[in-house]
């Protein structure tokens, strides 16, 4: 069967490119690059050289970029970093209700340990409110972490407003990154971020390989312990194919971005036109324009996601019910609550990330199956039957 691909915010696929770059590091060129000799001095510069390429798609200085396992060691890094940092200053976090696991989890665990974290609600697009964000300062507040685009809804925040609001108060600012690096244009310096994550295997390089973008001049804590790797801030030997993939995916990322974002505007817009035409009842979760250019995620009423997820499986289609990271629980998404989904709209929610290799057709595909699976599945649900006969 012919797999038609529609989760690349869960991951992508590796590209040929990406992965043709990281097989010399696999092979010939395996040299531990902390060693004095020539195969080791080989990969400590092919690491340079995937420094220089992941700084060059968000616009900042080389020795700020530090590599890690993935995204979600980024955001820990980051947060806990900075909290035990800055511990005697101050003891105040402010982040969002819809982060990403990765950064709502860290600070759970930051707040068992005497930190204060505030969770800004966000409005039915899944916007933070800029003026609950100025009244939620405090005098020990150190960090603002707000993730720059929704990975389940797509919602991107204004990331501008926010850096500023966190200069003028002299608070560090950091933002989970990892599903707009490579998707949408990225410049640390003139959006004023402090601090950006991002991961490997949602830009088409591989699983394992994150990266952590710190401003100059700000100080963290090392999350892990072990040798003086990146600069004594992670201990351990370095991946070396998978930081070479992940600079080579940011080199290839930067340099076809304005296509990459035209090609995935036109199957998303395409893809909700016809779903809001072609099926009644149905709900698209977060905004129309401000989001992410792959990214859709409608709610069909009277349809419960599961079995939506199953039918499309066995069509060949790949999607998801919302984070690839909480599949699995059986609890609403809690992006889609805090927008203001009822239990029943949350679990009934479909997102759809489109990549590089969809094509129209295989969007079409999508969507006269999203037709014939939704309809069968509301015929076999008592609460549809109901309504149907209370019109």
């Amino acid at each position: 069967m012919d797999i038609k691909y529609f989760d690349n915010a869960a991951t992508t696929k590796v590209k040929k490119e990406v992965a043709e770059a990281m097989l010399p590091y696999l092979q010939e060129e395996y040299g531990n690059p902390s060693s004095l000799y020539s195969i080791g001095r080989r990969s400590k510069k092919a690491i340079e050289e995937a420094r220089k390429q992941v700084a060059s798609l968000i616009n900042c200085m080389t020795n700020e970029i530090y590599f890690t396992g993935c995204g979600s060691e980024s955001d820990n890094t980051a947060i806990k970093g900075i909290a035990y940092a800055n511990k005697r200053k101050g003891r105040h976090i402010i982040t969002s209700k819809i982060e990403h696991p990765a950064v709502l989890h860290t600070c759970q665990s930051l707040e068992k340990q005497g930190f204060e974290v505030t969770y800004l609600s966000v409005d039915k697009e899944g916007k933070i409110n800029i003026r609950e964000l100025q009244n939620s300062i405090k005098n020990d507040t150190i960090l603002i972490s707000i993730m720059f685009a929704n990975n389940e809804i797509g919602t991107i925040e204004p990331i501008y407003e926010i850096a500023q609001i966190a200069k003028m108060h002299n608070i560090i600012f950091h933002t989970d990154c990892v599903q707009a690096c490579g998707n949408i244009p990225i410049d640390v310096k003139k959006m004023g971020i402090d601090m950006l994550s991002m991961s490997g295997h949602k830009i088409y390089a591989p699983k394992g390989i994150g990266a952590l973008y710190v401003r100059n001049g700000i100080e963290f804590e090392k999350f892990m312990d072990g040798g003086h790797q990146e600069k004594n801030k992670r201990g351990g030997t370095e991946n070396v194919p998978g930081i070479v993939g992940l600079g080579k995916a940011c080199e290839l990322a930067k340099s076809n971005l304005s296509n990459h974002m035209k090609h995935l505007q036109d199957l998303r817009d395409f893809y909700i036109s016809e779903i809001e035409n072609k099926i009644p009842y149905v709900k698209l979760n977060g905004p129309r324009d401000t989001r992410l250019p792959g990214n859709a995620n409608f709610s069909f009423r009277f349809v419960e996601g599961e079995s939506l997820l199953l039918k499309l499986d066995a069509k060949g289609i790949c999607a998801s019910s919302g984070s690839a990271c909480t599949s699995g629980s059986s609890e609403p998404s809690h992006v889609l609550k805090s927008i203001g989904l009822s239990n029943e709209m949350a679990q009934g929610a479909l997102r759809t990330t489109f990549g590089e290799d969809n094509t129209k057709e295989d969007v079409e595909y999508l969507i006269s199956s999203l037709q014939e699976i939704v309809s069968n599945l509301r015929e076999m649900s008592q609460e549809y039957q109901n309504f149907k006969r209370e019109l």
